[in-house]
Parts: C-alpha cells; sequence; structure tokens
C-alpha cells in the first residue's frame, strides 16, 4: 500500500483513485461499507481503491487537551485498510492550512487538482471544509461540477446494537464488553504499539509480560482480559494466545495506565517489537492484593479462564 501525505505532492501513479473519504478511526463496519462501495467504483472504470482520511485526526487538532478518544493510533488504521486491499492511503497532514479550507476550496483543490480523484465516497454524516460547513450532499454537487463521481453510502446499524459509529464502539469499550465492539467493527478491537521496557514484576511472579503504551488512546475499561496477539514482525513473528491487564496496577501503586500482555507458550524478547492486541473477553476489574502469592494465584486463575475462552474463538 501506497501512503501519501501531502496533497499538493502526488506521485502520477497515485492520483485518479476510487477513494473513500472520512476519519476512519476503527475502520468499522461503516467504514468498511464505505470502501466496499469504492472499491466496486474503482473496478468498474480501472482505478486504484483509495482512502482520504487526515492525521492528526481533526478532533485532536481542534482539542488537544481533550481526553484521549481514538480507537486506534495511525499505524494501526494503516495496517488495517492495507488488510482491506487499499491501494493508496492518502493520508493528509491536518494543519491550520487545511483546515482553513472552505468546502468548494477543499474540493476543488484537494481532491481535484491534488488527489485527482476519479471516485469519491462518503458516509450520508460527512462533513468537510472550514466549520465543518460542507455535508455529503454538497460534496455531490461540487463533484458533478467539478468533474469527478460522488456516490453517498447509507449508514449501517446492526440488530440489538443499532447505528454502528466509532462513538457507540468506544461505549462498548469502556463498559468492558470487547464481543459487541468487535461486531461493530468486524473484526477484534486492537492495541496497536511497540513493546516497551517494564519493571520486570511479571517476570518475578513467573507471567513475563510485553508493556505497551496506550498514551493518545481512548482507553477500555481497566481490568483483565483474554486476548489474541500478534507479533507483526522479528524472529518471533506470529499469533498467540494470552491475558492482559489493562490499568494502573493498582498492587504496586502505578499511576499511569498502560498495557501487559502475557503470552502463552511464549519464550523470547519481545522488546522494540510491534505488537497487535486484540480484547476478545473481560474477565475482572482490576483489584489490589495484600501480597504477591496472592496476585500469582489469580493471574493463574485469569490465564486459565482466558486459556478457555480463547478456545471457542
Amino acid at each position: 500500500m501506497q501512503i501519501v501525505r501531502d496533497y499538493q505532492f502526488v506521485p502520477p501513479a497515485a492520483r485518479g483513485a476510487s477513494a473513500a473519504i472520512g476519519n476512519f478511526d476503527g475502520v468499522h463496519l461503516g467504514h468498511q461499507a464505505v470502501i466496499d462501495i469504492a472499491r466496486e467504483k474503482g473496478q468498474e472504470i480501472g482505478a486504484p481503491l483509495g482512502v482520504v482520511t487526515f492525521e492528526p485526526h481533526p478532533r485532536e487538532y481542534f482539542a488537544p487537551d481533550a481526553p484521549p478518544f481514538r480507537l486506534m493510533n495511525a499505524r494501526a488504521r494503516a495496517h488495517r485498510l492495507e488488510t482491506l486491499g487499499v491501494d493508496i492511503l492518502h493520508e493528509l497532514n491536518f494543519n491550520a492550512a487545511l483546515s482553513a479550507l472552505t468546502p468548494e476550496e477543499f474540493a476543488r483543490r484537494v481532491l481535484k487538482e491534488g488527489l485527482g480523484l476519479s471516485h469519491a465516497v462518503v458516509g450520508r454524516d460527512f462533513r468537510f471544509g472550514r466549520g465543518r460547513a460542507g455535508t455529503a450532499e454538497d460534496l455531490a454537487r461540487l463533484g458533478r461540477d467539478l468533474g469527478f463521481a460522488v456516490t453517498i453510502a447509507d449508514l449501517v446499524a446492526l440488530p440489538e446494537i443499532g447505528e454502528v459509529s466509532s462513538t457507540a464502539i468506544r461505549k462498548a469499550l469502556s463498559e468492558g464488553r470487547p464481543r459487541d465492539a468487535a461486531r461493530m467493527l468486524g473484526h477484534w478491537h486492537r492495541i496497536e504499539g511497540k513493546v516497551i521496557g517494564g519493571d520486570q514484576r511479571g517476570r518475578q511472579l513467573g507471567f513475563p509480560t510485553a508493556n505497551m503504551s496506550i498514551d493518545g488512546l481512548h482507553p477500555p475499561r481497566f481490568g483483565i482480559y483474554a486476548v489474541k496477539a500478534e507479533v507483526l514482525e522479528g524472529p518471533h513473528k506470529g499469533e498467540y494466545g494470552g491475558a492482559a491487564s489493562i490499568g494502573l496496577r493498582p498492587t504496586f501503586g502505578g499511576d499511569h495506565p498502560n498495557l501487559e500482555t502475557y503470552l502463552f507458550d511464549f519464550e523470547g524478547d519481545l522488546y522494540g517489537m510491534p505488537l497487535s492486541v486484540a480484547l476478545v473477553e473481560y474477565l475482572r476489574p482490576e483489584e489490589k492484593f495484600d501480597s504477591l502469592e496472592a496476585l500469582s494465584r489469580q493471574i493463574e486463575e485469569d490465564c486459565t479462564r482466558a486459556r478457555e475462552i480463547l478456545a471457542d474463538v
């Protein structure tokens, strides 16, 4: 997958895509429906499949001090889009200049002149341009005037859940419902990042963990999870079952949340390696233990339960 970050410097081979446009936080079923339409329209005219998105997320740009809300970082989003067969990712730098463009200027300068889109696909709730003034219908009108086609996709809803949205997925994760989040995502919710150094307490307890930061991400409900982990690179590349803790480690007085994952039947060094951890089921809340022995016994019970759960998924 080719990644382009500046609409003013686009290689000729990266122009002319049939592209889905949006933030694609989580790349959920609604996003996938938009991408599928872009794929179909591209196949009809022989155009590559593209995605137009923004980094940082516009919400981060306008409210940098707001609580973290993203379901995935840019690397995880790109990884997911690549697995969906996207040919060209236009990950545009969202800055003062881009945010100041009117809807008309965005359509003409960015989509037509910069990216040379052949077809654009957006969700019915799509907004764009300065002050989010432009609607999906506005883009369709501008596309007709500028010479590129626009398709407006209906929103996706699921029985017993309702409309699929990043907001609904965040709510499910906050409440410890990763399976409901997965239904809306169309895949397990994953936290991706590089393994960082920890305090080695897990190793001392007989359960060495791969530690990852969750800074900048919407925090799922703190507690213990059954997980499926994938080492993305290196000599240990592959998939593993595991149990993970998200939170503050109250037994040790932690004050900064992170993700610690114990991989079943694994031996090796993962420091610095990219790891993708999928949340499968919430097991229990965080708990402060009176002794390391009590904590170790509980971890053993968590791992046994996680193995049983993962055997059925």
